[in-house]
């Protein structure tokens, strides 16, 4: 005889809710649609509906590509371990890759701590050649990443090994992508409109990523993001051949992270996941890519990616605010991790909007705050205050296009959905994460505490009007320039206080 299995009812329904809310969660009709310029219209993202009417629209009568919608996604993340104790695998995972010269890519804090003597012991142990930048400048700049670029180029390591947050990460990404460029103009790889944009057609150099901060997800994407000074705003270069070649993560290592660090790391997992979740659906984006190499790394949210965005989610609501208040709960620590990984893949591949677009000049046009905990010699506002102090105005705006979605959200913040009319969706969302930032402590509480007046937001505007790569996956954001700086002007207005 054999004995019945019970899955348990929890774990059951949350899988059901889950796969419901993925199929069913965009209205039957868009408000934008009566826009017939409008190049953010919503399909019913049901898994049926994506391919059958992505299919149909693939092969089609011809017609100039840049005005076809996409019709395919594409997946594409790091390799993953996860688990405490794995930075000491790290020596026999460069030895297998036949690594003999690799630059550990660190910055002077993380340099002091346990996780550098676990890779030096590591390499050394296996015998390979290292050398060692720790001059990554947290929240980097132009200047910092050509600087750590002059370093790599004269070494020409065989591999890269980045140990730290996202700011290491992501200067390491670019360390590998000049030197195997070393021609290249700084700007042909930047995201266009501030830089050329140009593809990455070569296969870099392995590169490991050893995550010490909880937030990011950095070893899963393809995307490099850094301070253009010169034009006051952030950028980036995004190829997904930038990607780790595998992302190490071990929770022991984030357990050093002040308080402080903790609650902004964690609020770009909440961004990145409620982002990704609310995004365009990728068939709804234009254009269509002549190749596949053009396709790029921010599709828009799609079947898969939003599994994880929604689970990277509830987890961080549940974590973050424990991780935060008890630095020896090993648990939330580990699991929040875990969700900035989660958080990762499912950004990484549709893409973040209008929180990312609208923090870039918020952290770059900076009036001259500085963040408590953070111990740095200049004015700072972290990457994670930047991102969630506009983010009850971005939903409440976003709502429109997609109530359903937002109300999804919503419940993963523990809001009683069941009587909420689909018109208040934004309204009870932007409610529900300011009280969230509320009981985190010590948030900024909208764009003035940061010192930050109406005299900046044209200023602010015109900081986020080049962030055409993740504004075009915004929901409801119009077309038209001066209207989309209208409608950024009146984000901006909102965010000034929660």
């Amino acid at each position: 005889m054999v004995a019945a299995v019970r899955v348990a009812p929890t774990a059951a329904s949350r899988a059901a809710s889950l796969l419901r809310t993925v199929q069913y969660t965009h209205p039957p009709s868009c408000p934008c649609h009566s826009n017939p310029g409008h190049h953010h219209h919503h399909a019913k993202p049901q898994v049926e509906s994506y391919a059958r009417r992505a299919g149909q629209r693939a092969f089609a009568s011809p017609m100039d590509p840049s005005k076809q919608k996409e019709y395919a996604f594409e997946m594409a993340a790091s390799s993953i371990r996860f688990g405490p104790g794995v930075t000491q695998e790290v020596g026999m995972d460069l030895k297998n890759m036949q690594a003999k010269r690799v630059c550990v890519v660190t910055d002077s804090t993380v340099a002091k701590l346990t996780a550098i003597a676990q890779v030096k012991e590591a390499l050394t142990r296996e015998g390979i050649e290292f050398t060692i930048f720790d001059k990554v400048r947290v929240e980097p700049k132009d200047s910092s990443i050509k600087e750590a670029i002059a370093f790599s180029k004269p070494y020409q390591p065989d591999a890269y090994l980045a140990v730290g947050g996202g700011s290491v990460i992501d200067t390491a990404k670019l360390m590998n992508l000049y030197t195997e460029y070393p021609d290249a103009d700084f700007l042909d790889f930047v995201n266009a409109p501030l830089g050329k944009g140009r593809p990455v057609d070569k296969k870099l150099k392995p590169l490991i990523a050893i995550p010490t901060t909880a937030g990011t997800g950095s070893e899963t994407t393809g995307t490099a993001i850094f301070d253009l000074v010169a034009k006051r705003a952030k950028t980036g270069v995004a190829h997904r051949n930038l990607k780790p070649t595998l992302g190490i993560c071990d929770p022991l290592n984030t357990r050093t992270m002040p308080s402080a660090v903790k609650a902004s790391s964690g609020l770009d997992v909440l961004c990145h996941s409620l982002e990704s979740w609310t995004a365009i659906p990728f068939n709804e984006r234009t254009p269509r890519p002549t190749n596949p190499i053009l396709r790029p790394a921010y599709q828009g949210a799609n079947p898969i990616s939003d599994i994880f965005s929604l689970s990277a989610l509830r987890s961080t609501v549940k974590y973050l605010p424990r991780a935060v208040r008890d630095p020896d709960d090993f648990e939330a620590q580990s699991e929040m991790l875990l969700a900035a990984t989660l958080a990762g893949v499912g950004f990484g591949n549709a893409g973040v909007h209008l929180c990312h677009g609208m923090s870039y000049p918020i952290s770059g046009q900076n009036p001259g705050y500085q963040h408590a905990g953070y111990a740095v010699p200049f004015p700072i506002i972290p990457h994670g205050v930047s991102v969630a102090v506009s983010a009850p105005a971005v939903f409440r705006f976003t709502a429109a296009s997609n109530p359903d979605r937002h109300l999804a959200a919503a419940e993963a913040f523990g809001v009683d959905i069941s009587n909420v009319k689909r018109e208040d969706a934004g309204a009870v969302l932007a409610d529900a994460i300011t009280e969230f930032l509320e009981e985190l402590g010590d948030q900024p509480k909208g764009l003035k505490d940061l010192g930050f007046t109406g005299e900046h937001i044209d200023a602010l505007v015109e900081g986020t009007i080049p962030q055409q790569r993740v504004l075009m996956l915004a929901p409801g954001l119009d077309a038209e320039l001066q209207r989309e700086k209208d409608q950024l002007r009146g984000l901006f207005e909102d965010a000034m206080t929660h």
